[in-house]
């Protein structure tokens, strides 16, 4: 029993570290978002997997490690997108000047 309880602690904490990883990269990429590049002064950017994976600090990435991130970022006003080869930063202000769906709208391809 007791075994089974320092796994699971164990497993707990490698969480909570993992967590705690994301959410550093994820203040990372905010300061990214940030910084005058690629002729923009700030703003909206794609990074690949090999700068992903060095700002994470990792060797690999996977599809935890991507969703930890995405939800870290999500919590200050971010969007990761993955576009299979490369990954995309946007700030969540972007959508909300887009155009919304109405009833019309819906009723006209509906039919």
């Amino acid at each position: 029993m007791l075994q089974k309880s320092v796994r699971w602690i164990f497993r707990a904490a490698s969480g909570w570290r993992t967590s705690l990883q994301m959410q550093a990269a994820a203040s990372q990429i905010v300061e990214l978002y940030e910084q005058p590049f690629g002729g923009k002064p700030r703003g909206r950017f794609r990074i690949s997997m090999k700068h992903l994976r060095e700002v994470t600090g990792r060797k690999r990435l996977y599809e935890s490690d991507i969703n930890d991130l995405s939800r870290a970022l999500n919590e200050l006003g971010f969007a990761l997108i993955d576009m299979e080869t490369f990954f995309v930063v946007l700030s969540h202000r972007t959508f909300t000047s887009y155009r919304r769906v109405n009833d019309a709208a819906i009723g006209a391809v509906s039919e």
